[in-house]
């Protein structure tokens, strides 16, 4: 379920796209949940194609999508 989105967007490559394919065609309650992101994703395309997001808002957009966040952690040997 957590790749429906990306499958929707042809961010998977192709053995992925494959896997999730084939999982859709076995499993009706997956096939409900990608029917309604699909409607999800037309629907907002028609609702959103007519405005570009305002400059600032994309630019947050993309400072939030780029940041990296690293972890250390530090082990003292005794």
């Amino acid at each position: 379920m957590d790749q429906i989105y990306a499958y929707l967007d042809g961010e998977l490559d192709r053995p992925a796209q494959e896997r999730l394919k084939n999982h859709l065609l076995d499993c009706p309650p997956c096939v409900d949940e990608y029917e309604r992101d699909l409607l999800l994703k037309s629907l907002l395309q028609r609702s959103c194609a007519c405005e570009p997001a305002p400059t600032q808002l994309r630019a947050q957009i993309m400072t939030r999508i780029s940041v990296t966040v690293t972890s250390v952690e530090v082990r003292r040997s005794h």
